[in-house]
Order: C-alpha cells, then structure tokens, then sequence
C-alpha cells in the first residue's frame, strides 16, 4: 500500500521556511471558500432557492424524491461526502505511489474554484444547479485539503508541526475575517452599489471562488513533490481503495482509533460550522448581516485562539487541549439551543466561544494526526482523515437534516449534535498517543 516517499524536510532552513509559507497560503486561499460559501451564504440563499421552488407542503422533489425544502442543503453537504469517499482515497494512494502531489493538488482546488465561481449563476428556482456545485465544490475542495494536509509531515520535523498547523490555520482565519468584511459591505450596501440583494450574495460567492484560484498560485509555485522511487500496483476503486487503505490501518490500530475519535468529534465541529447559519436565521430570525458579522467575529477570535491553544500544547500536549476544547464545544453548543430569537448579541457571545476554540482544535488535530501516519503513506492516510474535515463530513448534516425533517424544529436539530463531542471525547481519552506514534515509526516529541 505505501511508498517509500521522502518524509524527512530538506536540511536547507531557508529552503524549509519558503515552503511553509507557501503552504500556509493554500489555507489563505481556500478557507474564504469554507467562511463566505459553505458557512455563511450558501445555506440561507440555497434554502431560499429551494423554497421558492418548492410545492404547497414546503417539499422539493430532486429525481422525484420529496425532500422538505429547509432540509435540502444540509442534504446537499451530506451527498458530497459521497462523492469525496469515491475519489479521495483513489487520489490519495496515487499521490503517495507517484510522489506526484502538485498537479493533483491543482486539478483539486481549480475544480473546487471553478464551480464556486459558477455560484453566480444561482438565481431564481435553480435549486438543483446549486445543490449540483455545492457537491462539486465540497468533493473538490476535500480532496485538495487531504493533498495540503499530506505535506505537513514533509515541511516540518516534529517538534514543529503543532506550531506550523496552527499558522495554517491562523492564516486561513485572517482571510476569512478579511473577505468577510468585504462581503458585509457589498452585502449592507448592496442599494448604493446598485444591486439587488440577491446579486450582492451571489457576487459574495463567486469571488470566493476568484479568491482560491488566485491564491492558489503561491503554494503550487513554492511546495516540492517528493518522488517515489517505489513502483506500487495501479490505485483502485474509490471505495475498494479506501478499503484497502483501512486494512492497512487495521496493522496501526491505535492510529485508527485516533482517526474514529477525530471523525467523531470533528463531523460535530463541521456540522456546527456549515448549519450555524440556517439556524440563525430560520430558528432565531436573524439578519443575514447579524450572520455575516457574528461569522467575522469567530475568524478574528479563531486566529488567536488557534495560535493560543498551538502555546497551550507546547506547555500540556496536544492530546490534552483538543480534550478541554471538546469540553467547551458541548457547552457552547448546549447554550446555543436556548438562545432566544431575535438577540443578536446573546448570538455573538456564541459565536466568540466558538471562535476561541474552532482554529486550534482542528489545527491540533492535524498536527497530531501527522505524527501518527507511517511514513510513505501521508496522502492516503489523509485521504481518511480529510473524509470528516471542513464541513465534509456526512453524519452530522444527515442527523441535523433529519431531526429538523421529524421535528420540524432546528433547537431540536442543533441540540442533537452534542452527542458528536461527548462520544468523541470519550474516544480521544482512551488513545496513548505516545504508544501510537511509536508504533507507526515515528519519532515522539517531548511532549505531545
């Protein structure tokens, strides 16, 4: 299954330094995709689009199959991962036989911009034409974050990892909070601009996709593929291929059992973050503006507390801050279900919970993950752990849609997700991480 791929980062610092920062700037590029599309506009206005399309009982019915119209969405995110299963870990095992992660990485993220941009074409009653690049992007842009996550372990030593994972996603955040601010302008002032609401979203989302292709630029022009000098049998299928991979993970169990705890508890982090939204302003009716900014406050807030809880693992390890950070994601989320409708402000003391443990939790995760993958095996291995990251996670939007569906209630549908963390954490606890970087054969940091 693995390679022998080069794991070790070049002895070159300078050298080493440029490709860090050019690795830092794909979460730059891609994230603003994950922030304005899949986190703050995309929800409410394809809901608004499958409403208007939608039949006297409120259902749409996509290949004749009724699906209520507040459900479609989260329905949409669900099936991308569907999509991502066929393709990632097919993807993945190529990379790591090849050597060849670039071009791949390219093909990924200009698929995922491309139909993003392609957001502008979202009017009227094209409920099924955003529902169809909602999955292309979602799929696109997982299987280039499982490439990107792939060369943390090439660019850092261990020691590092934590600190560079958590500027990763520290970089992403500050260009989420940036374009955000440019949304809420065009979006507040869209009369003065001389465009309808409608087009000020839906110019919100293609330049978000004009935003991950342009930047994209920098990583592709600065990361070095390491080649293979093993030659592996051809990839197979995506779901044989990821089969196989787990097979292989079965001679790792205890990495296996990280990677269930993190699909765990992070399909409740995703979910959070792509149905936050809809559930500000369909149970708690607020503004779109109310969402854009609460949504600007958790970027400013993730940048310090991803670069905070990257300190805190230096000081406690890694394993011991993502625990404290599941602890206070069940709480916010349980405050979150007796929020009343119509305060924003009791909304943005939410949002600033979720913004001080949202960066490092994931950042955290990443770089403890790397430590676990055997060498030679880093795409397809992150093809596995990329299945549940940034929104793409199936679980959690399949239970959120259907308790909403059953209940017709959204508290009843966002209060359903705790059950993501309490589980995860009870996971995460019981993996001795230090034995299971050991057995992978890897080096241990001082303290993880």
């Amino acid at each position: 299954m693995g390679t022998d791929t080069v794991r070790t980062p070049p002895a070159d610092g300078a050298a080493l330094r440029r490709e860090q920062r050019g690795w830092y700037f794909y979460d730059w590029a891609c994230s603003v995709y994950s922030t304005s599309v899949l986190t703050v506009f995309l929800g409410p206005y394809l809901t608004s689009v499958a409403e208007s399309a939608a039949d006297g009982d409120g259902y749409v019915h996509p290949l004749g199959v009724p699906v209520r119209a507040g459900s479609f969405f989260a329905y949409s995110v669900s099936l991308s991962v569907i999509v991502a299963v066929l393709v990632m870990p097919l993807v993945g095992a190529a990379a790591d036989r090849t050597g060849r992660k670039k071009p791949l990485l390219a093909a990924a993220a200009y698929t995922g911009a491309g139909a993003t941009t392609a957001m502008f074409f979202l009017d009227g009653d094209r409920y099924l034409l955003g529902g169809a690049l909602l999955i292309v992007a979602n799929a696109a842009q997982s299987v280039a974050m499982m490439l990107y996550n792939s060369y943390l372990p090439q660019i850092a030593p261990p020691e590092q990892r934590d600190a560079v994972s958590s500027r990763g996603w520290a970089f992403g955040y500050a260009a989420g909070s940036l374009v955000l601010v440019a949304n809420l302008v065009l979006y507040t002032g869209h009369d003065r601009f001389g465009v309808s609401e409608s087009t000020a979203v839906r110019i919100c989302l293609a330049s978000a996709g004009l935003w991950w292709g342009a930047f994209a630029l920098i990583p592709l022009t600065r990361l070095r593929d390491r080649r293979s000098p093993t030659r592996g049998a051809a990839a197979l299928p995506g779901f044989r291929q990821l089969a196989a991979t787990v097979r292989d993970m079965r001679r790792h169990p205890l990495t296996l059992a990280f990677l269930l705890a993190y699909l765990v508890y992070n399909d409740g982090i995703q979910t959070v973050i792509s149905q936050a939204s809809v559930y500000g302003s369909e149970e708690l009716d607020l503004g779109q503006s109310t969402l854009i900014g609460a949504v600007l406050l958790v970027q400013v807030l993730a940048v310090a507390g991803a670069l905070t809880m990257g300190r805190l693992a230096r000081a406690y390890g890694a394993k011991r801050t993502i625990l404290g950070s599941l602890i206070a994601w069940t709480v916010t989320l349980a405050a979150g279900f007796f929020l009343p409708a119509g305060a924003p402000v009791w909304f943005f003391v939410l949002a600033a919970g979720i913004g001080l443990v949202l960066g490092g939790s994931q950042a955290l995760s990443r770089s403890l993950f790397s430590h676990l993958v055997p060498p030679g095996k880093e795409a397809e291995y992150f093809s596995a752990y990329e299945l549940s990251d940034r929104g793409m996670s199936w679980l959690g939007p399949l239970l959120f849609g259907l308790t909403y569906q059953l209940t017709g209630s959204y508290r009843d549908a966002i209060i359903s997700l705790v059950v993501f963390f309490v589980l995860g954490f009870a996971l995460l606890a019981r993996v001795p991480v230090r034995r299971a970087i050991e057995e992978a054969g890897n080096p241990v940091p001082d303290r993880i």
